[in-house]
């Protein structure tokens, strides 16, 4: 099994910056793709940007351009660094590992965009 935990949220200003980090531990062999989804009230779940394990990128056109998303694998660490927030990036981000066809998820972090 995958154990992820995530960190990283809070409460910034419109077009402030957040960075958000998942920790991986157990086994991550063979972890094929992780990712970054969010929720917010009303709103169905959208996920937000995915990386796989050769390290190629994808995202949501609503984040394109603002958000960034990486690994480091030595750390088994995986980070969402978000620049140029808005109101409606405000959600609960949960992050995802993929292994195999199981997929593992973290407890959520809470991103507040609001002046």
């Amino acid at each position: 099994q995958v154990q992820l935990v995530e960190s990283g949220g809070g409460l910034v200003q419109p077009g402030g910056s957040l960075r958000l980090s998942c920790a991986a531990s157990g086994s991550r062999f063979s972890i094929n793709a992780m990712g970054w989804y969010r929720q917010s009230p009303g709103k169905q779940r959208e996920l937000v940007a995915t990386i796989t394990s050769d390290g190629s990128t994808n995202y949501a056109d609503s984040v394109k351009g603002r958000f960034t998303i990486s690994r480091d694998n030595a750390k088994s660490t995986m980070y969402l660094q978000m620049d140029s927030l808005k109101p409606e990036d405000t959600a609960v981000y949960f992050c995802y590992a993929k292994q195999s066809i199981l997929y593992y998820w973290g407890q959520g972090t809470q991103v507040t965009v609001s002046s």
